[in-house]
């Protein structure tokens, strides 16, 4: 038998800098304007699909993009100095979209007829909603109930979850990229030929800016060639599905945006409370949880760190309850989570520095408070931004595989466990979303709309399917034979901070905070 040349490995090694290294100022800007970017895509997408609904203008949809910006830039502040500490942007969520759309139609909103009333009344029931269910997330994070939780976790159970925190995205890859595939392909191809077959050309110097920056120059080039199409009247004939996609100019964000706007708690009015709402919206903010547990998991791996301890990843969960607050109270339109495609641009530019996300965060609240200009990048077409998740959604699905490198796969137990879980977390949610629009109930239709939407929502996420069946079985078959197939001699030693020595670099808390707040 050959011999094998790629034992398991804790840390990736292939990879330039990691959450503690920080490549030169010039590289750390422009990586972080990348970044920024790069999230703008879901900032716009959420507010474009929801606000219409609530019936709310084009400068309001801009002020809510604007808000969601801000917000997401405090939230991945706080959450890289005093939560995880992992390079993560926070950032908005779809998991969301259920329950806010169950809160869009409640009749005693739609009764109102003045549009702008509409806007303001149910914006004010979202925020209520948000910061009610946030709770969730605050006491599970800060008791350290997520941390016990996750003690039930070992790489086999792990692997499908952060798996299906990218490859359950899929319908915001190619999907999306179809609705201007003359934009989409050309620029998916050209991000890979830039990022794969360029990437060890220099032209300047020792930096390799094709593998450094391939958003920035692939995303550039597809924009002007998207801006020649429409200034040349390639739409003008089109259906207007088309040319929404298409355009550059049909989201009216530049004209609507202001041109300062600082963006402030409770600048809607006083949030409104209402139980059903705030029930409909745990159901996202558990979804949520579970999704960025799994991209905290690829995060670590990708800035060449240690999985993150109990303690580390229930303070991650409490600081994001807290983001998920500041979300209701700003007045945001949705919750936070981790997103998921900024996890997959550490590997794509093989940089996992903490600095590039805090950098990232800056321009994140100056482009939000100076809206003309943020609205100038969040006018690139959206199949742009669909061709990057394909190659990043796809990144991420890969690293959670890369956790079945310390299970025994060729075990039938594990690959039971692995392929069921996987499948399961595909197929049911894609079940359940077949049958959800806006202004449907879903496949879960009872009398009580709350509960209609708290069902949805969990099985529509691929994450919280994966996670449910995964542990379950994990745990329940053949457990004690079969710890060493699980993987658990490795994992064992990362459950607590001080199971291994790494920890203490990669999680420890600034300003020297430890002494107060213990690590266990």
């Amino acid at each position: 038998m050959a011999e094998i040349t790629h034992p398991p490995m804790d840390q990736l090694q292939d990879l330039e800098y990691c959450i503690d290294s920080n490549p030169s100022w010039a590289e750390t800007i422009l990586l972080a304007f990348q970044n920024y970017i790069l999230m703008s895509g879901t900032s716009v997408m959420i507010p474009t699909l929801l606000v219409p609904a609530m019936g709310g203008t084009d400068r309001d949809k801009a002020l809510v993009i604007q808000t969601l910006l801000f917000v997401a830039g405090i939230n991945t502040v706080l959450q890289a100095l005093f939560g995880t500490r992992l390079p993560a942007v926070i950032g908005g969520s779809y998991a969301y979209v259920i329950p806010v759309a169950y809160i869009i139609n409640d009749p005693s909103l739609q009764r109102i007829s003045d549009r702008h009333d509409r806007f303001i009344q149910t914006m004010r029931a979202i925020q209520g909603a948000l910061v009610i269910a946030s709770s969730i997330q605050i006491i599970l994070g800060y008791s350290q109930v997520w941390g016990l939780f996750s003690r039930f976790f070992s790489p086999l159970g792990m692997s499908p979850v952060v798996a299906l925190v990218g490859l359950g995205l899929f319908q915001r890859g190619f999907p999306l990229l179809g609705n201007c595939v003359e934009i989409g392909l050309p620029m998916l191809l050209l991000v890979i030929g830039v990022s794969q077959y360029l990437k060890h050309v220099r032209p300047l110097r020792d930096i390799p800016i094709f593998e450094r920056f391939p958003i920035l120059i692939c995303g550039t080039i597809i924009w002007i060639y998207s801006l020649i199409l429409t200034a040349g009247g390639a739409y003008r004939n089109k259906p207007i599905a088309t040319q929404i996609s298409c355009r550059t100019d049909r989201a009216n964000l530049i004209s609507t945006a202001p041109w300062f706007k600082f963006p402030y708690p409770l600048q809607w009015g006083p949030p409104t409370f209402s139980a059903s709402h705030s029930f409909a919206m745990m159901s996202a903010v558990l979804v949520s949880m579970v999704e960025s547990t799994g991209a905290y998991k690829a995060a670590s791996r990708l800035a060449i760190a240690t999985p993150p301890p109990a303690y580390v990843l229930s303070r991650g969960i409490g600081w994001q309850g807290i983001g998920i607050m500041l979300d209701g109270l700003f007045g945001t339109v949705t919750g936070s989570t981790v997103s998921v495609e900024n996890v997959g641009l550490l590997g794509l530019t093989r940089v996992g520095s903490r600095r590039v996300v805090q950098i990232s965060a800056g321009f994140m609240m100056f482009f939000s408070i100076f809206g003309k200009f943020g609205a100038v990048f969040a006018s690139i077409p959206f199949p742009i931004f669909a061709a990057l998740y394909c190659v990043l959604f796809g990144l991420v699905g890969s690293v959670g595989l890369s956790f079945l490198q310390f299970t025994n796969m060729n075990c039938m137990r594990n690959l039971i466990i692995t392929g069921l879980s996987l499948f399961l977390g595909i197929s049911i949610p894609q079940f359940f979303n077949q049958y959800w629009n806006p202004s449907h109930r879903g496949l879960a239709h009872t009398n009580a709309a709350w509960f209609n939407a708290f069902v949805n929502t969990v099985f529509s996420s691929p994450a919280m399917v994966g996670l449910t069946v995964a542990v379950i079985l994990d745990n329940t078959i053949e457990v004690e034979k079969s710890k060493k197939d699980r993987g658990m001699p490795w994992w064992v030693k990362f459950r607590t901070f001080r199971g291994d020595n790494r920890n203490e670099e990669f999680y420890t808390l600034p300003f020297n905070l430890n002494r107060f707040f213990p690590p266990t």
